[in-house]
């Protein structure tokens, strides 16, 4: 995938305010991936801080989010990826040849009830773990 044989996926998560979705996606496939897939994530208009709530629903699956911070989306990010997924950011993120792109269509968790950003989690998890089975299918 990237330049260099033994180097590492790299899978970049952009959602606007990189405070629920995308921090989610990069939790479960940090802790999914144990280490096999350098993991980013950024946002557009990047957030002040991580949902709470969508850290309380990550928390119970036993990943910790709380220490992220919102941070913008570069262009080198996304140059240096090789997986970059959107979340809702659209036209907003550049395209590189060469580079593989989904955009997950994904409600945003801000505002929601711990309820409906578990459902929000549960569909991140299920695609994440999708994810992960295609780009390292050794691990799955």
């Amino acid at each position: 995938m990237t330049d260099t044989p033994s180097a590492k996926p790299v899978v970049l998560f952009v959602c606007i305010h990189n405070a629920g979705r995308s921090q989610m996606a990069a939790g479960y496939l940090s802790a999914l991936s144990a280490g096999a897939i350098e993991v980013r994530s950024g946002g557009s208009e990047p957030g002040d801080q991580i949902n709470p709530v969508a850290i309380a629903a990550m928390a119970e699956e036993g990943i910790d989010i709380s220490h992220g911070v919102p941070q913008m989306m570069t262009t080198e990010q996304v140059r240096d990826s090789d997986v970059v997924i959107t979340m809702g950011c659209g036209d907003v993120c550049p395209i590189f040849p060469g580079k593989r792109y989904e955009d997950w269509d994904l409600v945003d968790p801000k505002g929601k009830t711990i309820d409906e950003v578990r459902a929000i989690r549960d569909d991140i998890k299920a695609r994440v773990t999708a994810l992960l089975a295609d780009v390292l299918p050794t691990l799955s």
